[in-house]
């Protein structure tokens, strides 16, 4: 049975058309026209224990949305939905008990208290058994230097040491399900790479389920094999990322020197610092069709011809070339 599931679910919002000025402030407050918003229309998915899911879509796309149905914050309009064998909005007590959520740049930790008065508190809550949290703790230290911490207040801490405690503390209380929304935003390389690892491992130390939102498709390719795109409400594709690659697969860039101007019919042409890159279809418009042709009335002092990212695609995606 899967852990998370979600069947034809559809959050709709009422929203009231608002009109300018003083004299139309006034006449809203008595207003009864209202248009319905679809945040969420008719998602069906279902995640197996233990896997880690990239839940993808561009701002407003109705990812947030989808997320507190989950966590029992929203009630649905319709569908059902089940997180680990519970309906979220009715139980939400034994529900908040078995995940664990993490936002960029909020965190849950005590903002005045050293770190690991915060994870005495959660310990608490979660009703964590002395063994438990002593293996949990062990587990930690053994994965990233956290001692130095222990003694730090939350709000000495620098954004890379308090999202990496904010990681630790979803997950200290052993949840079935994690949801991470934005988990790196705003932190540096290194400290991305770092953070990708740690929840690398314990989801496989725990076999703990996670579902990913970012926008940083460097965690999607580090962490993700499945990725799930939502678009104005609308699922627009579930499988694997490497399915969603080889869909795109007979896309190419060709990246080009030149101080030319260069147009060509039917390609997208970009100028990127010192390079020209022209994204194509190959079985359109063969790249070494449009090489020859702009080798002729060119002069090119150097030619690259690239595979497609995941980036690049997930942007044509957003901008409806995918769907």
């Amino acid at each position: 049975m899967p852990i998370v599931e979600f069947k034809n679910v559809s959050k709709h919002f009422k929203v009231l058309n608002r009109r300018e000025g003083l004299v139309g402030g006034l006449k809203d407050l008595f207003s009864r026209d209202y248009k319905t918003v679809k945040a969420v229309d008719g998602v069906s998915f279902s995640v197996e224990a233990g896997e880690i899911v990239g839940y993808l879509g561009p701002n407003g796309a109705g990812k947030s949305t989808t997320i507190k149905m989950m966590t029992g914050v929203l009630l649905p309009t319709s569908g059902d939905i089940s997180v680990s064998g519970r309906v979220p909005y009715k139980d939400r007590t034994k529900t908040a008990a078995n995940i664990g959520v993490v936002f960029g740049q909020r965190s849950q930790l005590w903002w005045s208290l050293p770190l690991i008065e915060s994870f005495k508190i959660l310990r608490d809550i979660y009703d964590i058994s002395q063994e438990d949290y002593a293996k949990q703790l062990a587990l930690y230290e053994s994965l990233v230097d956290l001692e130095p911490l222990y003694s730090k207040p939350v709000r000495e801490m620098s954004l890379g040491q308090r999202t990496l405690c904010d990681i630790l503390a979803a997950f200290l209380h052993n949840p079935a399900v994690v949801f991470l929304d934005e988990p790196t935003i705003g932190l540096d390389v290194a400290m991305k790479a770092k953070i990708r690892e740690l929840i690398h491992t314990l989801n496989r130390v725990n076999n703990t389920t996670i579902i990913l939102t970012t926008h940083d498709i460097g965690d999607v390719d580090a962490l993700c094999r499945r990725i799930v795109i939502i678009d104005k409400g609308v699922m627009i594709y579930d499988d694997s990322a490497e399915n969603l690659s080889k869909f795109f697969g007979q896309y190419r860039t060709l990246k080009i020197k030149t101080d030319d101007e260069i147009t060509y019919e039917s390609v997208t042409i970009t100028r990127n610092e010192e390079w020209v890159e022209i994204v194509t279809k190959e079985d359109e418009m063969p790249v070494m069709e449009i090489l020859q042709a702009l080798q002729k009335s060119h002069k090119i002092s150097d030619i690259r011809i690239e595979e497609i990212t995941t980036e690049e695609i997930i942007k044509k995606i957003y901008a409806g070339d995918g769907r």
